[in-house]
């Protein structure tokens, strides 16, 4: 049932908070968290932290704010995150469950009609994510249709409520921008989709009416700037943009690792050219870095590429960030060590994964208990794997999971306790291993690494 129409009978917690005491613009935003994963949670607004609240002996937690800068925000229980809208004089509960934190959660009081919307958008872009995936097959102007289709519906579900809820103006633009931006993502991806679905050898000639949302895009809204669909769009627009500029006037005989590079350069200089919101800038620049870093091209072309982010990037607020990876990446390479970096086995005892009794040839790969759709198709994956290569050992390493939840999920499902590890912290597990994508294995033979950056679904 949609979570929109079960609000009327959701029970406010006890302790709801409706008080102003005589400041009207004062924000409360309260919850309860089912199986809590830290003791704490965090409000953001953009990239600061605003304040946070410690969990209570029932799981409760409640922040009061004299008045807030009216928009976007965002709380985080560790490992998870979701949004919150937040305007002056509101009052948000939240009740939610870790163990299926996004589809349990539910806002309930002042405030509520958008941040429950804003959460179905998100929730279903995740369901629609394998229809508009078919959606690729098709022709131009039928992928058009289909999209234009689903944006309707939502943006129809969105005038609804307006016509029985009061909404603020910024409100309505930022759930309508989520709408927008997220159906415009896959109308910038499509041209590429296409051609690899169907086979082509060339992007599709396109109508001329295809783009014409880029007609509105705005490119510098600073209440839009941490709206997820907003920053994806951008990413898949400049990829775009740099995609035909090259295609039409640069060189044809580059050489892949040539053509890699000049390709991130042009990203940078779009970048650069288009965008003048500062924090917006800095999160382009830094996802173009770390997308080119990650792919390890040689360390001529990666001297070039950071110089060439220096120039257009100097004050970058990511640039430590970067350069760490940049310094990773280097002691990832073949024939160096694996990293120290310690696990926990089924026991509760900590061990260095270069410890872990192996075969010659082990294979670590990532797995998360808040994706459950990942994780059925990756132990889909190991099981075939372990059938074609029986000489090697595939090592799951658990992240972003209660201990106690990735110990019933082994069980559960029927894991090998000897062949699974849990690893404590998240950011560190991401920064030493480079888990930046979901997919990623790292092969190791003898404690020494073979392939860092190894795809789980595509490198065997």
């Amino acid at each position: 049932m949609n979570r929109l129409l079960l609000l009327s009978s959701l029970v406010f917690l006890t302790w709801s908070c409706q008080q102003n005491n005589g400041n009207p613009n004062r924000v409360f935003f309260a919850g309860e968290i089912v199986n809590p994963t830290s003791d704490h949670v965090i409000l953001f607004r953009g990239e600061e932290a605003l304040d946070t609240a410690m969990l209570d002996k029932d799981n409760r937690f409640s922040f009061s704010l004299d008045s807030v800068s009216e928009g976007l925000h965002h709380f985080v229980h560790r490992p998870e995150s979701q949004y919150i809208y937040l305007e002056n004089g509101d009052s948000l509960q939240i009740r939610l469950n870790t163990s299926d934190f996004d589809e349990s959660l539910v806002y309930s009081g002042q405030g509520e009609e958008v941040n429950n919307f804003i959460l179905e958008m998100f929730l279903s872009r995740e369901d629609e994510r394998e229809l508009i995936q078919s959606y690729y097959y098709l022709e131009p102007g039928e992928f058009q249709m289909k999209i234009d289709s689903l944006r309707k519906s939502k943006l129809d579900l969105f005038e609804q409520i307006q016509t029985e809820f009061e909404i603020s103006a910024k409100a309505s633009d930022l759930a309508r921008a989520f709408v927008e931006y997220s159906s415009n993502i896959s109308m910038e991806a499509y041209p590429f989709y296409h051609r690899k679905r169907s086979g082509e050898g060339e992007i599709h000639d396109l109508p001329v009416t295809f783009y014409d949302y880029r007609k509105n895009i705005s490119y510098n809204n600073h209440d839009f700037t941490y709206l997820r669909p907003y920053y994806n769009f951008m990413k898949y627009h400049i990829g775009n943009l740099a995609y035909n500029h090259c295609k039409q006037n640069c060189p044809k005989d580059m050489n892949s690792a040539s053509r890699h590079l000049h390709s991130n350069q042009h990203k940078l200089f779009l970048i650069d050219s288009l965008f003048t919101q500062k924090d917006l800038r800095d999160n382009l620049f830094r996802s173009v870095a770390i997308d080119y870093l990650l792919k390890h091209d040689n360390e001529e072309n990666t001297v070039e590429f950071i110089e060439s982010f220096k120039k257009y990037s100097e004050n970058n607020a990511h640039s430590e960030e970067i350069y760490t990876l940049y310094q990773s990446i280097l002691k990832m390479q073949p024939l160096k060590e694996l990293p120290n970096f310690t696990v926990y086995n089924y026991d509760d005892e900590a061990i260095e994964i270069s410890d872990i009794e192996s075969k010659d040839t082990v294979v670590f790969y990532f797995w998360s208990g808040s994706q459950p759709g990942h994780f059925r198709n990756l132990m889909k994956r190991v099981a075939e794997l372990k059938s074609q290569y029986p000489n090697h050992q595939f090592i799951g390493l658990n992240m972003k999971t209660d201990k106690a939840n990735w110990k019933n999920m082994v069980k559960t499902h029927g894991l090998d306790p000897l062949e699974q590890y849990w690893t404590e912290d998240f950011d560190k597990t991401v920064n030493t291993l480079i888990v930046y994508d979901p997919n990623k294995a790292i092969v190791a033979k003898d404690g020494k690494i073979v392939d860092a950056f190894s795809n789980i679904f595509r490198s065997f």
